[in-house]
């Protein structure tokens, strides 16, 4: 099969693509034609050895997929030939990525396509989804009526992270830039405030009289002198990006207020808490509640290319999706 792979950690140039063997299930697994895949910042930081997790050389990258069940194991009785299924948890922790023809996904890591869904749509949204619900209900623990600042709420998280703290009754101001308000306003912010304006911490505080119950940073800027200070009583702030910051806290504001920060990764979520996700992603999936803002189709043997772009910071919101099939060609 044709595969995008790796035989050492470091820059985009070690990513080859080329053939591999085809991987065979064992009896718990399924083993799916791939669609497509897509690249996340996740991926270069485990190509590139800044995220520590078991691999095997030549380690096929990726994360996420898209396809139709092949064969399954007899301890899969869920999946049968010609389902359509997605993952978003492959390439990491020993397991083999996605970018390829064929991938072995654990049967409690797969989970059904709904019917009508596009499937490039699909391969987009679920790993920023499942972050975003993550963060939110399993991290943030919000609750209905809270008021929600989400920075960075025009990007792929930032963006989930806006439709499903609505959904869930929240009260949500998003930082973005100036040409972003109107989307963000689209998905659900009651407020935006560009995140360029001096003045923008304050005008977070004007927005949010009664103080910030959770704050999630999708930025990575990790100002936690502002934001802690920006915190109702018992208000979170929950960290999901921005690996090499090293910010100043501002304990004794932060204990005094019952406040919290915590940091998340969704690499270390569980099977348990990644199927909890899919189920609400794939509600929301049906419901055509989740789109995503600029995908970009890409061929398999472009995976070098795409992750040398994500590292240079050139990719400015769109979502790259390597595809396995030549007629796939975008999002509907």
């Amino acid at each position: 099969m044709r595969a995008a792979y790796i035989e050492q950690l470091g820059p985009p140039d070690v990513i080859r693509c080329g053939d591999l063997p085809s991987p065979r299930p064992g009896p718990t697994d399924v083993l799916v034609d791939v669609l497509a895949t897509t690249v996340n910042p996740v991926d270069t930081f485990v190509r590139s050895g800044v995220f520590r997790t078991p691999v095997d050389f030549p380690l096929v990258i990726g994360r996420d997929l898209v396809g139709t069940v092949a064969e399954a194991g007899p301890g899969a009785p869920g999946f049968a030939v010609g389902d359509r299924v997605w993952s978003n948890s492959l390439g990491h922790g020993g397991r083999q990525g996605a970018a390829a023809e064929r991938a072995v996904v654990a049967a409690d890591r797969l989970y059904h396509l709904p019917d009508g869904v596009d499937p490039v749509t699909a391969v987009a949204i679920v790993h920023p989804a499942a972050t975003a619900y993550l963060a939110l209900f399993t991290h943030g623990r919000v609750r209905p009526g809270e008021t929600v600042v989400v920075a960075g709420a025009a990007g792929n998280v930032g963006g989930a992270l806006v439709v499903l703290a609505a959904r869930a009754g929240a009260r949500v101001v998003a930082t973005a830039g100036e040409g972003d308000a109107e989307h963000c306003r689209a998905l659900g912010a009651a407020e935006t405030i560009d995140y360029r304006d001096p003045a923008a911490v304050e005008r977070i505080r004007d927005a949010c009289p009664g103080g910030v119950d959770l704050y999630l940073d999708t930025a990575g800027v990790n100002d936690l002198t502002n934001t802690v200070g920006l915190l109702a009583h018992r208000g979170r702030i929950v960290l999901l990006a921005g690996a090499r910051t090293r910010p100043e806290l501002p304990a004794g504001e932060l204990y005094m207020k019952d406040c919290s920060v915590v940091g998340f990764v969704i690499s270390h979520a569980t099977s348990a808490e990644l199927a909890e996700a899919a189920a609400a992603i794939n509600r929301l999936l049906a419901a055509d509640a989740l789109r995503p803002r600029s995908p970009e189709v890409l061929p398999l043997s472009a995976a070098a290319e795409a992750h040398r772009r994500m590292d240079e910071g050139r990719v400015r919101g769109k979502r790259l999706i390597l595809s396995t099939r030549a007629a796939v060609t975008g999002a509907r």
